[in-house]
């Protein structure tokens, strides 16, 4: 089983504040795409912990990148008879944690010492999720289209950022930028103008409707919106690094797509976007992604340069217009978390 939150302890290096880290240790995350798990172990790094993934007898299992041993990444090892093989000395561990052989010594029952910290893995939108210190999964956001019939799923490669989770997520939900940066892919310069919107807290996060005729087809397709239709964006936000985007087609169409962050460390963002949408299903899913390789490329220039690298979340420490509904809601609701973000310059 999963050990406790309270014998999980914080990596040496520590890039966020110890108060930061604990509040956000408590979330699920996506840590990678699931088919890119093969047979071999695979390393990732979840709020500064190292962590290794591998599958046995078809569920995915993650524990602590290193060995209780000698303190060997057994990312580095490989897996037989669904142990996972240290590379070092060969010690061997099972997805409970426990160390099942020492190889130098067949004979020996090995101690708990022994035993790696193990978390909780779920599977759900292509990805693999995990926690460090909670075992509930409903932590989890929702993205009902993914599982709905009549919904095409697609899932474009994951995106590392050298910038901060919470930044690259107030990206996401800010409508002010789509004339500025996103003029090569769906918007215009000469439509800058943001019409007055909602964004409010909830109990789970943050909701934004925003409303407006900037259309959401890529530059050089035809545009099928009948003159004067009004493109509705809803924005939920699902604290503290996933931001889900409803697009509304004409016709009833429906583009939905789920922003979620992994916070490999304050400075450091894997991002995953699941896509589901229920018309376009013969074109190539090519196209589809790189279409919005494009559109977050156009955003991780921008998040990447931003100072400081992280969210002040006191409202008082930078400028605001109206535009910013959504992205001041954000960050309040982050606050509200008790979160501090004590970043780096």
């Amino acid at each position: 089983m999963p050990i406790s939150a309270s014998a999980v302890q914080p990596p040496r290096r520590l890039s966020f504040s110890l108060e930061d880290w604990t509040i956000l240790s408590q979330h699920w995350y996506p840590v990678a795409i699931a088919e890119t798990l093969g047979e071999q172990p695979l390393a990732v790094t979840l709020l500064d912990y190292p962590l290794v993934l591998w599958r046995a007898q078809g569920l995915i299992h993650a524990a602590r990148d290193l060995c209780s041993h000698r303190g060997v990444p057994l990312s580095k090892g490989w897996v037989e008879d669904g142990l996972i093989v240290c590379p070092y000395h060969g010690l061997r561990y099972a997805g409970d944690g426990r160390c099942r052989k020492i190889p130098a010594h067949p004979e020996i029952t090995p101690s708990p010492r022994f035993q790696l910290p193990v978390f909780p893995v779920v599977e759900r939108y292509g990805l693999i999720w995990t926690s460090l210190a909670s075992t509930d999964p409903a932590g989890i956001p929702p993205f009902e289209a993914w599982n709905q019939a009549e919904y095409r799923r697609i899932l474009p490669p994951s995106v590392d950022i050298h910038g901060s989770a919470g930044r690259q997520v107030e990206g996401f939900v800010d409508v002010a930028h789509f004339a500025w940066i996103h003029h090569e892919a769906f918007a215009s310069r000469d439509q800058p103008v943001v019409p007055d919107y909602t964004a409010r807290l909830t109990d789970y996060g943050v909701h934004a409707e925003y409303r407006s005729a900037v259309p959401n087809y890529p530059k050089g397709a035809v545009n099928k919106a009948p003159e004067g239709f009004v493109w509705l964006r809803e924005f939920d936000v699902y604290p503290p690094f996933t931001a889900r985007l409803i697009v509304h087609f004409p016709d009833q169409d429906r583009l939905w797509i789920l922003n979620a962050a992994c916070p490999v460390s304050a400075h450091e963002t894997r991002l995953f976007v699941p896509i589901a949408q229920n018309f376009n299903h013969e074109v190539p899913a090519e196209a589809i992604h790189a279409f919005n390789a494009q559109i977050f490329a156009e955003d991780q220039a921008m998040i990447e340069i931003q100072k400081p690298e992280d969210l002040p979340l006191d409202l008082a420490d930078e400028a605001h217009f109206p535009a910013d509904r959504s992205s001041t809601a954000y960050r309040r609701s982050l606050a509200r978390m008790g979160l501090s973000f004590h970043f780096t310059r």
